[in-house]
Formats: structure tokens, C-alpha cells, sequence
């Protein structure tokens, strides 16, 4: 299906990514940073939490500098340098108005004309349950795009300095089961693989194969499998 969709619009020139979790835009996603960075468009992240509950075996404490560490190194794999954690509690983020305030606070930061961020639909198929801490951050996130662009709204970030921005072109939800447009990632997939080999303790707590082993069938998966590498999103505006 992926090489039926038409290209993601191509009139922007700097993106901002969010997630709820280190690890959440490695999944297929860092194929495309990979090839915007590579053409010159500046991409940078925001991570809701640090991921400190993700592995099952590693207290939280530990956790957190742990996998920001493998964010920070995942990101410059393909080309970002610019990685912010706002510091919610990983497993219970709540999609309310605290983090839609924080959300518009990074997008006007950024300023970016495409934001990214993985699905917010309730499965990413049959069968499987999209996570809680990811179905609120994309919900909030394609909220918050508004609320960047409104004065009125959340007035005490002007208090704080960061001024309305409502440059943003389009959001672009990545894993979503109702995709509309889709990027060729052709020569990007051995960087996506990179990436997410950098999250080496969460895929090692994950399964007991080779990490790079790991990550080689994810983001194929993710990007057309032996088809053509694309990868898919549902872009609003």
C-alpha cells in the first residue's frame, strides 16, 4: 500500500519530532530524518519522558540516564544534535493540559513548519494495543500545534518569552493505520539501523538476539520489507 500513497508534501524546511519514549522515533521513522538531514533540513526531537520504566530488569533511576544516553547517540546517527526531554513520568503521561502547554512551549522553540510524531490511534493493527503514554503524546502534540499559534492560549508562555508561532504546515504521524502519504527512504535504511542499534539496553532487556540483528528486521519491516523503502504517515494539514 505504502507505494500507492502520494509523497509527503515537500514545502517545509525545518522539522520538530516528538515522542513519548526514547526508542519511539527509531522504529522506521529515523529513515526519514535521516534523508531530510541529509538534504539540509534541520530536524530536532523532544522526548515527553526519558523512558526510565522501559526496562523491566533496570530500576527507573538507572534507566533514565541510561536510555537518554542511547537517545542522544541514536539521534546523531542521523543527523540530530538537538534531543530535549521534558521530564513527564514514563507509563503514566497524561494527556491534559500541563503537557499540551509543554508541547506548545518546545513548538515554539522550535518553530518548525512539519512536526512529526508517532500514532496516536488506539492499535497499530489487529491485535496490538497502541501503548497509553503513546496514544496521549499524539493526541496532545496535534493539539498543542494549535496552541502554539494562539495568543490566548497558555499566555504565560509569552511571559516566558516564546512567542505564538503558527508556521507549522503539517503534522506527520508515523505507524498510523490510516496513512495518506507515504517518503522514500531508498539509502536510509542502513542509517534508520543504526539508530535504533544505539538503544542497545532496551533491545537487549527486549530480546536475547543481537541488538544490530534486532534492529535490521525492525526498520526493514517498518519501510516496505523486500518492497520499495518507504515509509508510511498520515499528514494533517
Amino acid at each position: 500500500m505504502n507505494s500507492e500513497l502520494p509523497a509527503l508534501p515537500d514545502d517545509w524546511s525545518s522539522a520538530l519530532a516528538i515522542a513519548a519514549h526514547p526508542d519511539d522515533l527509531e522504529y522506521g521513522t529515523a529513515a526519514a530524518v535521516a534523508a531530510w538531514t541529509a538534504g539540509g533540513r534541520p530536524v530536532s526531537y523532544v522526548l515527553v519522558t526519558r523512558g526510565e520504566a522501559g526496562i523491566h530488569d533496570m530500576p527507573p533511576e538507572k534507566a533514565g540516564p541510561v536510555r537518554e544516553d542511547e537517545e542522544r547517540r541514536s539521534a546523531a546517527a542521523v543527523g540530530v544534535h538537538e534531543v530535549r526531554f521534558l521530564g513527564h513520568r514514563d507509563g503514566v503521561v497524561v494527556e491534559g493540559l500541563d503537557l499540551r502547554r509543554d508541547l506548545a512551549r518546545e513548538i515554539r522553540r522550535a518553530r518548525p513548519e512539519l512536526v512529526v510524531v508517532p500514532s496516536h490511534r488506539d492499535t497499530f493493527g489487529p491485535g496490538a494495543w497502541n501503548s497509553a503514554d503513546h496514544r496521549a503524546v499524539g493526541r496532545a502534540t496535534i493539539d498543542a500545534v494549535g496552541d502554539a499559534g494562539n495568543r490566548w492560549v497558555f499566555g504565560e508562555l509569552l511571559d516566558e518569552g516564546f512567542e505564538p508561532w503558527n508556521g507549522v504546515r503539517h503534522v506527520a504521524v508515523a505507524a498510523s493505520t490510516e496513512p495518506t502519504h507515504a517518503v522514500d527512504v531508498t539509502g536510509w535504511r542502513e542509517a534508520a539501523i543504526a539508530s535504533l542499534a544505539e538503544q542497545h539496553a532496551y533491545l537487549s532487556a527486549l530480546d536475547p538476539r543481537p541488538v544490530l540483528e534486532q534492529a535490521r528486521e525492525i526498520v526493514l519491516m517498518t519501510t516496505g520489507g523486500d518492497g520499495p523503502a518507504r515509509l508510511a504517515f498520515e499528514v494533517f494539514g
